[in-house]
């Protein structure tokens, strides 16, 4: 294997020495230069032709969207955010996601040096697969989104709505990399769903999720909430599963609700498409469609397996043609659970003409 040659960005002389020491920890990977800022990485650019990047947003001179941007200009080398766990950082990784960003690792807060190699492998791992996806636009390892919580006993706290609504159609809808700015893009193109209910499980930690309901809710025209424990399943409305909880469809005699379940990471993921998709085998009344868009890895295929064997269930996966990482969309198709296989920008077509027949 060809060693991976990254140049590493931050304003902190420190956070630039510990995350190379954990980057060149692999014998796979080179850390060939470092930035204090902005403006530096670019002066260095075109000089060190690094194969991935790993970029701090917040810096002086030039901070890490702008520089994000100028990259994306120039050069197709993918960008990987390294984001403080809190809503703010949260906010601006997800507008990096939408500028072209490959992926982001959520960096601890201090200098705790056990917390930092807590994120040793996922760091490793995201940057050798969007160094794989740079030079082949391929790849299928494992996704390394894991959250390590408690597991905790299930617990559905249920109001009952004043006027049952239960949708025609539910679109459930699971993405990891590249999937925020997918989702955006998809959202966009969607007519209004006057009948129709939408479930997303994206890969992520929680403060992260709630950035991207909050800006799918103000980015596209559809009313887009991050999911809460025992609320009901409307139609025209977008519900986004919290980090740290698998998101399940439950039903009693008022209509479909929404369950927020803290159980064990299903593969290593929380929420997980796996769990989502195998809930949605006990509802009934409505039609069922199933959207599995760019990430690594294979979740939501065992569960769409599970659910097509129970339910009739109509499935689409994302074209490896526009696809950030064709791994989650790849397992559907080489499992023959896909009945529709369509280019992002193609599968509103899809939808629209599903939920209007």
């Amino acid at each position: 294997m060809t060693t991976i040659k990254v140049m590493v960005v931050d304003d902190s002389a420190f956070m630039r020495k510990l995350i190379s020491d954990l980057l060149n920890s692999d014998p796979d990977i080179e850390v060939v230069t470092t930035s204090r800022n902005g403006e530096d990485c670019l002066d260095k650019f075109q000089a060190y032709q690094p194969d991935v990047i790993t970029l701090d947003i917040v810096m002086p001179v030039l901070d890490g969207l702008e520089t994000l941007s100028k990259i994306k200009q120039i050069s197709k080398v993918p960008v990987i955010m390294l984001s403080k766990l809190t809503q703010v950082g949260a906010d601006n990784t997800i507008i990096a996601l939408e500028k072209g960003a490959f992926d982001f690792v959520a960096k601890p807060d201090g200098i705790n040096f056990s917390l930092f190699d807590a994120i040793r492998d996922e760091l490793i791992d995201k940057v050798k697969t969007a160094a794989q996806a740079y030079h082949t636009g391929d790849s299928t390892v494992a996704d390394v989104n894991k959250y390590d919580h408690t597991e905790s006993k299930k617990r559905v706290r249920r109001t009952a709505p004043a006027v049952k609504k239960v949708p025609k159609e539910v679109i459930l809808m699971g993405s990891s990399t590249g999937g925020p700015k997918a989702l955006n893009q998809l959202l966009l193109r969607l007519p209004q769903l006057e009948h129709t209910a939408v479930c997303i499980v994206q890969h992520m930690p929680p403060a992260f999720t709630l950035s991207l309901a909050n800006r799918l809710n103000t980015q596209t025209d559809h009313i887009v909430s991050h999911a809460k424990e025992g609320q009901s399943l409307e139609p025209g409305h977008v519900y986004v599963a919290p980090g740290g909880y698998h998101l399940e469809l439950c039903q009693d005699q008022y209509g479909i609700f929404l369950h927020l379940e803290e159980g064990a990471p299903r593969g290593g993921h929380r929420p997980s498409v796996d769990v989502m998709f195998e809930s949605a085998m006990n509802v009934e009344g409505c039609d069922l469609i199933a959207v599995v868009l760019t990430g690594m890895g294979k979740d939501g295929t065992e569960g769409l397996r599970k659910l097509k064997a129970e339910k009739k269930a109509y499935a689409i996966a994302e074209h490896e043609s526009s696809c950030v990482v064709y791994g989650m969309p790849r397992a559907v198709v080489e499992a023959d659970l896909a009945d529709e296989v369509r280019p992002l920008q193609e599968i509103h077509d899809a939808l629209n003409r599903l939920i209007n027949s």
